[in-house]
């Protein structure tokens, strides 16, 4: 174990941090030194520390032991208000922008510009100008409501409204590209480097390590709430921060061995999300891994909501198990034995203010209870038990499942389905937001739901993942099957299909192309996400 401290001023200092909630001690004893003009990335486990440390940072909450100095002076009562006047800011993956208002009056929420009691409408708009203008946002009006804006363009806004604040000495950057593309990501993580170079202390912290070794200077590891590690970026490669990040070697991700496969049993045929888009035909065995790929907006999600009566298609037939399944409502879709994992646990999956146990029951409620109120003593066991096997960290299977880390909330949402025997498994973005080690269990998890015969989809854009993970890809363009691939395809493959090049041969895959037509985004509505059980 090295654990250094970086060279030069230092400008924030955590000095033997502890804080503990009950009877689970989140950090023991942590240190942290952040310097001017160095991006400083912060890396462990889901559960290790993180989040806590973080709040602390920015007085989100109050530290049970250790220190807590700014240029040199001790932070006696640490406050989110009193943090941010001395300059410590922070941009969460969570924004905080108020979607119904402006660009401007986010901005400069709290501080809005005025004449005699009155806005001045002309000054906010010239300094939120400047602000949208210093982070590259020079398209976007300040009188554009927020809401109507790209996640990505939100997330430069939320950069813009961290710029204009009065003193601006560190920031904190917690995931701040988990809901970008890749040419997102790259446009945030230029605008760090400006922050940089303006000497700003930036505390950088994210799951992708490739941001990290393209991003940071220094690095700290904690683990289980302890620091593991601190020390030059320069002096790891990948293989060295996973070790000090899960405390083992993680040999291969992606779990390599044959399968024995059986009858479909999932069979779409002609399925037409609205009049105009078209159709789309897969079929998935027991016991194999099928994965969705294709760029944003074309239409993997949309195709899960379908198959799960979240969003009725207009045309086309399900089979499951050979049985045809009218796919009209997320209820019927659950009797027919099929399950799906929403890409956004938190809004469309959690119940936050449940219990573990509760979250896991809700699903099964109706063949668990005359009542349909609370789960039964056998329902209730049957879920303690799954969740033991999928190894969920945990001091109590009745603590909040917001306390949780969004591997463990993963878990959570996984045992909740199992629960109810489904046939097919669907999963869309299985590790969004999850760390390296987290990653590893829940593929060997995937993997082994085929093992005993599941059929499962996997949407991903991680391509890495997805080449990993599925025995076939099916490549979507546009809402159409542009083409289908098998195991040992490339990245360079599925992206030639999923971008409509010409190419028609593609080095690995099989699948013939198919025409592709425009296709009409349908919205989940209220009525239909209301009936999914993991919404």
């Amino acid at each position: 174990m090295s654990i250094r401290e970086p060279e030069g001023s230092v400008v924030l200092r955590l000095d033997g941090v502890s804080k503990a909630y009950g009877s689970v001690q989140a950090l023991n004893g942590v240190s942290l030194a952040l310097v001017p003009g160095q991006v400083h990335c912060l890396a462990g486990e889901n559960g290790a520390g993180k989040s806590t440390l973080i709040k602390i940072l920015t007085g989100a909450v109050s530290r049970d032991a250790g220190e807590y100095l700014i240029n040199g002076d001790p932070v006696t009562h640490a406050t989110p208000a009193g943090l941010r006047s001395s300059g410590v800011q922070a941009v969460y993956q969570e924004l905080s922008l108020l979607p119904h208002l402006s660009v401007a009056e986010n901005l400069f929420m709290g501080r809005l510009p005025s004449r005699a009691g009155v806005v001045d409408s002309r000054e906010l708009h010239a300094r939120s100008r400047r602000a949208l203008d210093e982070v590259g946002l020079h398209d976007v009006s300040p009188d554009a409501v927020v809401e109507r804006l790209s996640a990505a363009t939100k997330q430069l806004v939320e950069v813009a409204k961290v710029a204009t604040a009065d003193t601006v000495e560190v920031i904190v950057f917690d995931e701040p590209t988990t809901a970008l593309t890749e040419a997102e990501s790259e446009r945030l993580l230029e605008q760090i480097r400006a922050f940089q170079r303006q000497g700003v202390a930036i505390l950088y912290v994210s799951h992708r390590l490739e941001e990290m070794f393209a991003i940071g200077d220094w690095v700290t590891v904690l683990r289980d709430g302890e620091l593991s590690e601190s020390g030059p970026m320069s002096d790891y490669d990948e293989d060295r921060l996973i070790r000090a990040m899960v405390g083992r070697e993680v040999s291969s991700l992606y779990p390599d061995e044959e399968r024995s496969t059986t009858e479909a049993r999932l069979q779409v045929t002609g399925l037409r999300r609205t009049p105009d888009s078209p159709a789309v035909d897969l079929e998935v065995r027991g016991g194999e891994i099928l994965g969705i790929g294709g760029l944003l907006g074309s239409g993997r999600s949309e195709l899960l909501l379908s198959l799960f009566g979240a969003e009725p298609p207009v045309a086309g037939e399900v089979r499951v198990d050979g049985r045809v399944i009218h796919p009209d409502a997320p209820a019927s879709m659950m009797r027919a034995g099929m399950a799906l994992l929403t890409e956004d646990r938190k809004v469309l999956g959690l119940l936050p203010e449940l219990s573990i146990r509760e979250n896991v029951t809700i699903a099964s409620l109706r063949s668990g209870t005359r009542s349909s109120i609370l789960p039964s003593k056998a329902a209730a066991a049957e879920a303690d038990t799954l969740l033991d096997s999928l190894r969920i960290r945990a001091g109590s299977y009745d603590q909040p499942v917001s306390t949780l880390s969004g591997g463990n909330q993963q878990k959570v949402l996984l045992a909740r389905w199992l629960l109810t025997r489904p046939k097919v498994i669907m999963f869309d973005e299985p590790t969004k937001g999850i760390d390296v080690g987290a990653k590893g269990e829940l593929y060997d998890v995937i993997n082994d739901l085929a093992r005993r015969g599941l059929a499962v989809i996997v949407v991903s854009s991680y391509l890495p993942e997805l080449l990993g993970l599925a025995d076939r890809i099916i490549v979507l363009a546009d809402g159409a099957v542009a083409g289908e691939l098998d195991r040992g395809a490339s990245e360079e493959d599925v992206l030639r299909l999923a971008s409509g090049a010409s190419d028609d041969s593609p080095s690995s895959g099989s699948g013939a192309m198919h025409p592709v037509l425009p296709v009409t985004h349908v919205p989940v509505t209220r009525q239909n996400i209301e009936e999914v059980p993991n919404a």
